[in-house]
């Protein structure tokens, strides 16, 4: 009888393999946030959900000394994500109400940015957050970026490219709103596969050196297997 195959997982995963991978896109609903009262209709959604993944966008400073306030709080089930446009409705009570939440948990990665920037609008107790960057070294996995983690764990590519638009645009394009939902779901599914690897043990660890003939090498397999 055969015994089906461990997953390979890579320590660091090579950066240069990523841009060949098959896209990933947020397969689910996404509904824009624009003011109190869909904030509390949303936050009530997302607080009857088991788990829920989160992150933010801040629209970026090009010149030296200029900072932006964070403009989106982008807030996930596995498949509806809400996302709230903080430029236009601030840190509602009901917001407010979400990030203090101690029942849901809401897995995000560099955690800790986050939240700083969005003290800096209202000030609130922090809820039941959990970073997946403290959660990957259980498992001998030391890249921390998201691209890279979704990249190791599914053999599929988170893309980039709106990172750097205007958050604060009057209107989020169609692919902003992807971009934004695509994110914070992707913790949802990390933090599931990472829960399953840690229980099962159903991973094999490849060790490379980032950079090396061998890192490359682990791409090339990892891009041939996809």
């Amino acid at each position: 009888m055969q015994t089906a195959m461990k997953k390979i997982i890579y320590n660091k995963f090579d950066k240069k393999a990523i841009p060949s991978l098959p896209q990933v896109i947020f397969p689910g609903r996404i509904f824009v946030v624009i003011n109190a009262a869909e904030a509390k209709k949303a936050v009530d959604y997302l607080l009857s959900a088991s788990l829920l993944g989160v992150d933010t966008e801040t629209r970026p400073s090009f010149k030296k000394g200029q900072n932006h306030k964070v403009s989106l709080l982008q807030v996930s089930t596995i498949d509806t994500c809400f996302l709230f446009r903080l430029n236009d409705t601030g840190i509602t009570p009901d917001i407010k109400r979400l990030l203090e939440n101690t029942k849901v948990p809401m897995v995000g990665l560099s955690w800790h940015d986050d939240l700083l920037s969005l003290h800096r609008r209202t000030p609130f107790e922090p809820g039941l957050f959990i970073d997946l960057q403290n959660l990957v070294g259980k498992i001998g996995i030391e890249d921390l970026s998201l691209q890279k983690l979704y990249a190791n764990l599914f053999h599929q590519k988170i893309s980039k490219r709106q990172r750097l638009t205007n958050w604060d645009a009057d209107v989020l394009d169609s692919k902003q709103k992807a971009y934004a939902a695509t994110d914070a779901w992707a913790c949802i599914k990390i933090y599931e596969e990472l829960m399953r690897l840690m229980s099962t043990g159903d991973y094999e660890l490849v060790t490379v050196d980032e950079g090396s003939e061998k890192g490359s090498e682990a791409g090339h397999k990892i891009n041939a297997a996809s």
